[in-house]
């Protein structure tokens, strides 16, 4: 459901695994759902209930707003669906599509595509524990995924892996934003302090002039360098009596996106849960929410700040 550049990548990857058959393609622009489909020589269906009539499951990829409407009407209609992130731009819709799925014995996968990456997944096994966290997510200006702030269009990736990574929600936010080049906030930084004291320090703008996907994780004894676009990790850890030991982790390379559709393939099939349920998309969507509403206290005590500092400036003679 949805033919639009992430629909695109779907389509490419469910057409060539061992695993499932791509049955068809929805959108609300048929025509691009025609030009989209006809290299995999699919069905373009009309309507979601022709779409549940020859499927089993489903993937929604289409603008964060519609998730929740178009995720429970699948869920109701007995698809097991993964919806792309964030689950929903709404707490209301995200908890409407983990109440349809409990409810209807459906799975319910949400797109975190980082939780994927090789480069996390080999990070995974060395993490102890985590004492300070510096994430970088930069991006070069999109008209894509407009609809939603940076927070929920970029920074949303880092929440899910630090609540992932944590086990924990953060107990204190401190967040400043601003709009550049849309509506919406397109740059923002946050500051989370853990239940244990563990701070991290998330970037995340789309309106850089360069790619960077980085993670710097700091625990005893070690620091771990992270970079999501390479999918690489280098581990550097103390050596006595005064030295530094660095090693790569063991990476396998892979596309996260395929490994993302194979465990959702997987959970259909067995009914285990997949790697990023529901409820865990839940849990980052409440901490982006929190997060925005940071932003906006921040925005309006600058502009406090603003005004008061304008009314004292003395008027030229």
């Amino acid at each position: 459901m949805g033919a639009g550049s992430f629909g695109k990548n779907h389509l490419r990857v469910i057409h060539h695994s061992p695993h499932a058959e791509l049955a068809g393609v929805l959108d609300s622009d048929r025509a691009r759902a025609a030009e989209v489909s006809s290299p995999y020589g699919c069905a373009v269906f009309t309507s979601l209930e022709e779409l549940a009539s020859l499927a089993d499951a489903a993937v929604i990829s289409t603008p964060t707003v519609s998730h929740a409407e178009i995720g429970c009407r699948l869920i109701e209609l007995g698809l097991d669906v993964l919806v792309e992130k964030p689950v929903s731009n709404t707490l209301a819709g995200a908890e409407a599509l983990v109440e349809a799925a409990g409810r209807r014995g459906r799975i319910l996968q949400v797109g975190h595509l980082e939780r994927f990456n090789p480069a996390i997944l080999a990070l995974e096994s060395v993490v102890t524990t985590p004492l300070f966290f510096e994430v970088h997510r930069l991006s070069e200006f999109s008209p894509r995924s407009l609809d939603v702030d940076v927070v929920l269009d970029l920074m949303i990736h880092d929440l899910d892996i630090l609540l992932a990574l944590m086990g924990k929600k953060p107990e204190e936010i401190r967040a400043a934003g601003i709009s550049i080049l849309s509506s919406k906030v397109d740059i923002a930084n946050v500051r989370l302090q853990f239940p244990g004291g563990c701070i991290a320090n998330i970037t995340a703008s789309r309106v850089s002039t360069e790619r960077v996907r980085k993670l710097r994780l700091f625990q005893p004894h070690e620091y771990i360098s992270l970079d999501y676009g390479r999918q690489d990790a280098v581990r550097f850890r103390v050596k006595p009596p005064l030295g530094i030991d660095f090693a790569p982790l063991a990476v396998v390379k892979d596309e996260p996106l395929r490994l993302e559709l194979e465990n959702f393939f997987d959970s259909i099939s067995t009914r285990r849960a997949p790697r990023v349920t529901g409820g865990q998309a839940l849990a980052a969507l409440e901490v982006a929410i929190d997060i925005l509403a940071k932003i906006e206290e921040h925005a309006s005590l600058v502009a406090q700040t603003l005004a008061a500092a304008t009314s004292t400036v003395p008027e030229a003679s």
